[in-house]
């Protein structure tokens, strides 16, 4: 069997982008569609990408802008909320010593990259669509979508993120359930002198810590108990979050004094997912968000979403056939790294909502970061 041509690819974040970006290289010919008339171009605050992330970054050929657009940094400092230093500690270059440790950068900044380099790569992309119905049969996949087109394709990857409608039409149940912490998120100007992410435990949020993401901005957030959404309308958001993050000192009354425009202030629950047994069914296969989430607490969500499309297309462009049995190896090397990385995240907001004193945070995130730096 001669190896199938034709991907669709299901949503353009990080893992649907990167999915096509490195399936064109091969020659294969790709569809992306995206729910989002704006292709999520503006949607976000910051993002940290640790080695591992950059790495992936470095092979879909746009590490050059992305280091230029961003903050490198190799240290994380932890403070009392007064803003004393405690502690600061050098980052495990996870993506090798060739890479930086970290890069903080405006998240949409990243999505225009991406962006960029899917158009360059030639793919087909339609704007504002979502595929309404698959059919499989023993040669690929009829998909029809909401703009009435309809086509065959050998391979659908479902990269539509945490409430993956292909998910759910492929008869995967698993959903995102809350791990019981939310998220207060801005960008703002960053203060002389802020040159590493820095992060408070204690006061009225569990966390509150910022990251630099390039020579005049950041962002900064809050991580309190999550609360019902419905009780706190959008035009609170900038008062929600003032409220908590003036308790720190610090450059955090720096920081606050921006906290004013609530359009500007981004609100979400912390949520966990992992599908087990496998990520695909028939001729479609999950990535990134669609199959396991965690909270940010080790900043590993968007570099393990790069990884599953990075490993992805290495396998699916070595192999002759695509069948259940890549599928599955997929799965099963991936579930190895990711799991690990679901749990600690998990586990270190756990610690801090049951309020264990004695929890040895640095050691796990230390044991879980080495293990990201070996290859994917």
């Amino acid at each position: 069997m001669s190896t199938p041509r034709t991907v669709l690819v299901i949503g353009g974040g990080a893992a649907g982008n990167a999915a096509t970006i490195l399936l064109r290289r091969a020659g294969i010919a790709v569809d992306l569609i995206e729910a989002k008339d704006d292709w999520n171009a503006t949607a976000g605050s910051g993002i940290t990408l640790q080695g591992n992330a950059l790495r992936v970054l470095r092979e879909l050929g746009v590490w050059e802008q992305v280091e230029k657009s961003g903050y490198g940094f190799a240290a994380v400092g932890i403070t009392a909320p007064d803003g004393t230093i405690l502690h600061v500690a050098d980052d495990l270059r996870t993506g090798g010593d060739d890479l930086p440790a970290t890069v903080g950068m405006q998240r949409p900044q990243l999505q225009r990259i991406l962006i960029d380099a899917v158009r360059a790569s030639g793919a087909t992309v339609r704007l504002g669509v979502r595929a309404e119905s698959l059919e499989q049969d023993g040669a690929g996949v009829t998909v029809r979508c909401t703009d009435g087109t309809e086509g065959h394709y050998d391979l659908v990857i479902a990269a539509d993120g945490l409430g993956s409608t292909t998910r759910a039409a492929i008869g995967i149940p698993d959903k995102p359930e809350p791990t019981g912490m939310a998220i207060w998120r801005i960008a703002a100007p960053r203060p002389a002198g802020l040159t590493r992410t820095d992060l408070a435990f204690g006061g009225p949020a569990y966390i509150a810590g910022y990251c630099p993401t390039s020579e005049s901005t950041l962002y900064a957030y809050v991580v309190e108990a999550n609360r019902d959404r419905a009780s706190l309308p959008t035009t609170s958001y900038a008062d929600e979050m003032r409220a908590l993050a003036r308790h720190y000192g610090g450059h955090w009354p720096e920081i606050t004094r921006h906290i004013t425009d609530p359009t500007q202030v981004n609100y979400t629950w912390f949520d966990r997912m992992l599908v087990e047994g496998s990520w695909h069914r028939g001729r479609v296969v999950l990535v990134g968000d669609a199959a396991h989430c965690c909270p940010p607490t080790l900043a590993q969500g968007a570099a393990l979403s790069m990884e599953d499309a990075w490993v992805l297309a290495e396998m699916l462009t070595a192999a002759d056939a695509w069948e259940d049995a890549l599928f599955q190896a997929y799965y099963e090397r991936r579930i190895h790294r990711v799991r690990p990385v679901v749990e600690a995240s998990v586990q270190i907001g756990q610690w801090q909502l049951d309020g264990v004193r004695d929890a040895d945070i640095p050691g796990l995130m230390g044991r879980t970061m080495t293990m990201l730096r070996e290859l994917p």
